[in-house]
């Protein structure tokens, strides 16, 4: 054999390793208990009522239809893949009229919006994606999931804000300077919208919130193409997935094992307890693209003789204990049933159920929103209150009273 030829194949063999290493990124698949435990993770994650039980019942229904989910941790993607988000766009205080219109149409509702959303997107920019990032915590989990399934790519061990949050510039991409836009929308009805720029996110927001109250109260989006590169200089919060994998098995193990499940979910995400206390008031409506919700709570047990307050836009944004601020956005608030550990749920997005006993547990939120555009965008002066943001941890220690956790 020509001895040029011998060098090269040898050249060849040394270097394949490497080269297959770098085409064959770790991505697993997630069993049945994990997919469970996330679903009831993300709805503890969430901070606002989510409900699990619907969640669960999907994923069992996918899994018995043959479906295959596959996760992938964000250190792993490979800086030249292709990643994509969806968003759904809720409208709350939807166009009457429009709804009125629709059903008088007998106009038809389309299914895999959220899929025909990204197929738009992928042709406006023209690029294929390799892995599906999630938006929020809740019911934005299940979609991701549900989306890369179906397009047979992995979903990324991350999220763009970790908790839920009711804006699209609620999200850490935006504070790195990454723009949710080019951007697809997809109603119920299959209006398809491209939004190929935005002056910024809050515009990307105002628009997007205008086309779901126009549409019967809801629109699917495909949003923040980022490379495997984006996402690892900040463009997303690493972990996210495993946290609620995490969160849904202390529960379900405390439960179990006759632990109390609320201690446990506070130990296992280094938090605090709260309070815990029976709901006393709900006063809520939909306005402008979001359901807003001001809930108190009387205490039982040690917190007897305490009230809690919570205000809501779509999520658990502020709390007061007994008139003080106690914790805030973007930190965690989730509400919780103190017997299951599950996210407590109302009914309705944000809600609470009248005469329920919940207990509230909070903890940090990543590093990347402790900055001074991430506390511009999710901290209370942004939602229009008279008072700076301070981290969950300092509001714990200056606590006067109920120095439970």
């Amino acid at each position: 054999m020509n001895s040029r030829i011998v060098l090269l194949l040898v050249g060849a063999l040394a270097a394949w390793p490497s080269l297959a290493g770098a085409q064959t990124p770790k991505v697993r698949t997630l069993t049945e208990q994990e997919l469970l435990d996330m679903m009831m993770g993300s709805s503890i994650q969430a901070s606002r009522g989510n409900n699990t039980a619907s969640m669960v019942q999907r994923i069992k229904e996918a899994i018995a239809a043959g479906k295959t989910f596959t996760l992938i941790a964000m250190e792993d993607i490979p800086d030249d893949w292709n990643t994509v988000t969806p968003a759904g766009i809720g409208g709350g205080g939807a166009w009457e009229y429009v709804r009125e219109r629709v059903k008088a149409q007998n106009l038809p509702t389309i299914p895999n919006s959220s899929v025909k959303a990204v197929e738009a997107l992928s042709r406006h920019v023209g690029k294929s994606f390799n892995a599906v990032v999630r938006i929020e915590a809740a019911g934005a989990t299940l979609s991701a999931l549900m989306l890369a399934a179906e397009l047979g790519v992995p979903l990324v061990d991350a999220c763009l804000s970790g908790r839920a949050r009711p804006e699209v510039q609620q999200q850490v991409p935006w504070l790195i300077g990454i723009p949710s836009t080019p951007a697809a929308l997809v109603t119920r009805f299959g209006d398809t919208i491209i939004l190929d720029k935005a002056v910024d996110d809050y515009r990307s927001e105002d628009l997007a919130r205008a086309i779901a109250v126009a549409s019967g109260g809801g629109a699917s989006m495909a949003m923040n193409a980022m490379s495997g590169r984006d996402l690892k200089r900040g463009g997303a919060i690493p972990g996210a997935v495993s946290q609620a994998i995490l969160l849904g098995r202390t529960a379900r193990e405390a439960v179990a094992n006759g632990v109390d499940p609320v201690n446990a979910l506070v130990k296992a995400s280094n938090g605090f307890k709260l309070f815990q206390g029976i709901v006393s008031k709900v006063e809520g409506k939909g306005d402008r693209g979001f359901t807003w919700w001001d809930v108190e709570l009387s205490g039982t047990n040690e917190y007897a003789g305490h009230t809690y307050r919570i205000w809501i836009k779509n999520e658990n944004n502020l709390t007061w204990l007994d008139g003080v601020p106690d914790a805030m956005a973007p930190d965690f608030i989730a509400n919780l049933d103190p017997k299951t550990g599950d996210a407590h749920y109302g009914g309705e997005l944000g809600s609470y159920k009248q005469g329920a006993e919940v207990a509230l547990i909070g903890w940090p939120n990543s590093p990347l929103w402790r900055t001074p555009k991430g506390i511009e965008v999710f901290g209370p002066r942004h939602f229009g209150f008279d008072f700076d943001y301070v981290p969950i941890e300092q509001l714990q220690r200056q606590r006067k009273v109920l120095r439970h956790q």
